[in-house]
């Protein structure tokens, strides 16, 4: 017999939440719907953008240009240690060999003084502090021994030393790579900003750039600025590659970044300043009144001293700016000006 039973019907609480699921997802989808899409940037918040990443670009690349600088420079020592030691290991070797020489011209006379066979023991330290204790071997003798003992020792110390500073700095050198791919990689994301926007967008900003540097090269009185002495004759070296572009860690002849421009200049006055825009800041006298600049004279800019340039008179700057751009004149007011270095 069929059953005439009444449907189940749902119950009060499963209404309510059903109604208030429902209520939910209209109210989304009319929020979803009526929600203004993500703006995309201008033209010139995308300039604003990739210029501090130039310039936190430029940071790393200042620094890892030092940390290079100085690895170079320690390997010199460390070679430069090596090679004494191993002189000094070769004036205690013909030491040895003179006594080892002794002790065969008293086996021939009769058997080796127990106080020859010390200096010939493997052990160089019972070697040589007890080397006084032979009657056989002059003053003068055991003075040389003791001076190589202490030399070599001392070497061995520096070596040591010159190892220890070179793995910390190869550990700087790794870490400062790593920063600079980090901001590679923002300029990357930047640069697809720059090119989501439309041609008449990247022409305004080509313009606008290629506008700024040509009135900043109008506004230099090249028959003033031609200098004097070494610093007029970097300046000069700086002039003739005007054009050049700007790319991380080079030091000419063809392309720079901005302490590899000014330490390539003086280079060709001869004149050897450090290769980093910090080190550079330390490497002759400062010079704080922008009025008190000379042709050729190094200008920081920046608190922390990141970038440089040689001053070109008139209130202006040649410089290598940043990726992107190439060698060129600029007012020294775009930047947050420090001091003058006077080479």
């Amino acid at each position: 017999m069929a059953s005439h039973r009444r449907p189940k019907q749902p119950s009060r609480a499963r209404v309510t939440v059903l109604t208030a699921a429902a209520a939910a997802a209209v109210a989304f989808g009319a929020n979803a719907a009526n929600a203004a899409p993500s703006e995309k940037p201008d033209k010139d918040e995308v300039k604003t953008k990739v210029d501090k990443l130039y310039e936190e670009a430029e940071q790393a690349t200042e620094k890892l240009d030092g940390a290079k600088e100085k690895q170079q420079k320690l390997q010199k020592e460390i070679s430069a240690l090596q090679d004494n030691v191993a002189r000094g290991q070769e004036q205690l070797n013909e030491l040895r060999d003179g006594l080892g020489s002794m002790a065969s011209a008293q086996y021939r006379t009769g058997g080796i003084d127990p106080s020859v066979a010390l200096f010939l023991s493997s052990d160089p330290d019972d070697f040589l502090d007890k080397a006084s204790a032979m009657d056989q071997l002059s003053a003068q003798q055991v003075e040389s021994l003791k001076k190589v003992q202490e030399k070599q020792r001392s070497l061995a110390q520096q070596r040591a030393e010159a190892s220890v500073k070179l793995k910390d700095l190869a550990d700087t050198r790794a870490e400062l790579a790593k920063k600079k791919k980090e901001v590679q990689s923002k300029l990357g994301s930047a640069q697809k900003l720059l090119n989501s926007l439309t041609a008449q967008e990247k022409a305004a900003l080509a313009t606008q750039e290629q506008e700024r540097a040509t009135r900043a090269g109008e506004r230099v009185d090249l028959g003033n600025s031609k200098g004097s002495g070494r610093a007029g004759a970097a300046f000069a070296a700086a002039q003739s590659v005007i054009g050049a572009p700007y790319v991380f860690t080079h030091a000419g002849p063809s392309s720079f970044d901005c302490s590899g421009l000014t330490s390539w200049a003086y280079a060709q006055a001869d004149v050897t300043i450090p290769r980093t825009s910090e080190a550079q800041a330390n490497a002759g006298t400062r010079i704080y009144s922008q009025s008190d600049l000379q042709i050729g004279d190094l200008v920081i800019f920046y608190a922390d001293q990141h970038h440089v340039g040689l001053y070109a008179g008139n209130g202006q700057v040649l410089h290598a700016p940043h990726s992107g751009a190439v060698v060129r004149y600029e007012s020294i007011a775009n930047m947050p000006y420090q001091f003058g270095v006077r080479i």
